[in-house]
C-alpha cells in the first residue's frame, strides 16, 4: 500500500496538457480541424504544456478524432518536444498486438514522446460498436488481460516467444489506465499504471476514484509512486463576458449529447435560454461540473481551489471553442497563470 497522505499543490507548479477531440466546428471540414489542431499543439508546445492527447470517437461529425494512432504521428512530427498520445485508444476495439505495433512504430520515429492512454468504453454507440468488429459485451477481466497483452508486447524483446510486436518491443510506450469509474482507478493500482480520470464529462466519482487509486496503489516496474491526472473543461478569455460567451459552444456541443443529436461544434450564442430548458440546462452543468470559464483571475482561483481538494499530479485541459484563436488563446491564458505571471 502506498502512503495516503496528499500535499495540497500549487497552481503554479502543476503541469498543464491538452485532451483534444478535433471537433469540427460548423462550416468547416475535418481536414481544418487536422490542420487547427497541429497549430494548436505547435503553440502548446512554446507555452510549456507537457502532453499533447487526442481521444479516440467513431460515428460522429463533430469528432474527427477516429483514427487515433494516425492523428498522434501528425501531431507527433509536426512539433519537437511536447509529448503526444491517446487519451485514450478505447481498447475493447482493438486487437492489443496492433496497438503495440502502431505504438511501437510512433515511439521509433518520436522516441520519448509517445503515451499510450487505454480506456474500455467503445467511444460510440452500441451499433458503431459493433461495427467495429470487437465483442461489445467483453467482461472486466478481458480489459485486464489486454492491457497486460499489450505491455508483454512492448516489453523487453523476447525472441523465443511466438508472437512479437516488431516494433514495439523494447520500446516501453508508457501505458495509462483512463476512466470514469472505480472499476478503473482499482485497476490503475493494481497494476502500478498512471491514471487519468475523465471528469470534463464524468465528475460524479472524481473524488472517489482518486481516493482508491491512491489506497490500491502497487508499485511496479514502470511507477513506484501513484501519479494521477484529471481532465477539466477550460474556457478563459481576456474578460469574463467574452468567455461565459464563448462558453454556449460547449454547452450546445454537451445539448446536442443528451438529445442524441449529431451536430458540428456551433458558433457562440447570446442566450442559452433560448435553447435549452430547466432541465437540459441542470443535465448540461451537471455533466459539466468541473468546467473553469473566466478571465485569468478568475481560471486562477477556480482552478486553485479545484486542486486544493483534490489530490491530482497533473491538470488536462480539453477546450471546446469554436474559433481557433479563441481556443489558442485560452490556453495561452492558462500557461500564464502556471508560469505564475499573468497575461
Amino acid at each position: 500500500m502506498t502512503n495516503n497522505k496528499y500535499t495540497k499543490q500549487n497552481l503554479q507548479d502543476t503541469p498543464l496538457s491538452v485532451l483534444d477531440l478535433v471537433t469540427v466546428s460548423q462550416g468547416k471540414s475535418p481536414a481544418n480541424s487536422f490542420h487547427n489542431s497541429l497549430d494548436l499543439a505547435r503553440h502548446v508546445e512554446n507555452f510549456g504544456y507537457k502532453r499533447y492527447w487526442l481521444a479516440e470517437h467513431h460515428n460522429s461529425p463533430s469528432v474527427a478524432s477516429s483514427a487515433t494512432s494516425i492523428l498522434i504521428g501528425y501531431i507527433a512530427e509536426g512539433t519537437s518536444t511536447i509529448r503526444v498520445g491517446s487519451g485514450g485508444i478505447m481498447l475493447p476495439n482493438h486487437v492489443p498486438l496492433v496497438v503495440a505495433e502502431q505504438f511501437g512504430t510512433l515511439e521509433s520515429l518520436y522516441p520519448g514522446r509517445i503515451d499510450l492512454g487505454l480506456g474500455r468504453a467503445p467511444g460510440t454507440d452500441p451499433i458503431t460498436a459493433r461495427a467495429l468488429r470487437r465483442n461489445v459485451l467483453g467482461t472486466e477481466e478481458d480489459f485486464e488481460e489486454n492491457i497486460m497483452e499489450l505491455q508483454n508486447y512492448l516489453g523487453s524483446p523476447n525472441e523465443d516467444a511466438s508472437v512479437r510486436a516488431i516494433p514495439g518491443e523494447g520500446t516501453n510506450v508508457p501505458i495509462w489506465i483512463l476512466g470514469s469509474s472505480l472499476y478503473s482507478a482499482r485497476l490503475a493500482g493494481k497494476l502500478g499504471l498512471p491514471y487519468a480520470f475523465a471528469s470534463h464529462f464524468a465528475p460524479n466519482y472524481l473524488q472517489k476514484a482518486l481516493k482508491l487509486y491512491k489506497e490500491s496503489f502497487q508499485p511496479s516496474k514502470t511507477l513506484q509512486e501513484p501519479y494521477s491526472m484529471a481532465c477539466v473543461n477550460v474556457i478563459a478569455a481576456d474578460t469574463n463576458e467574452e468567455a461565459q460567451l464563448l462558453a454556449s459552444s460547449l454547452y450546445l456541443f454537451f445539448l446536442n449529447i443528451i438529445r442524441r443529436q449529431k451536430d458540428l461544434l456551433k458558433p457562440p450564442v447570446e442566450n442559452m435560454n433560448s435553447y435549452w430548458n430547466a432541465f437540459e440546462r441542470q443535465t448540461v452543468l451537471q455533466q459539466l461540473y468541473y468546467t473553469f470559464i473566466g478571465d485569468s483571475s478568475t481560471i486562477q482561483k477556480e482552478l486553485q481551489a479545484f486542486l486544493n481538494d483534490t489530490p491530482v499530479d497533473e491538470i488536462m485541459v480539453c477546450s471546446h471553442i469554436y474559433d481557433h484563436t479563441a481556443r489558442v488563446r485560452s490556453y495561452e491564458i492558462l500557461s500564464n497563470l502556471v508560469k505564475g505571471n499573468k497575461s
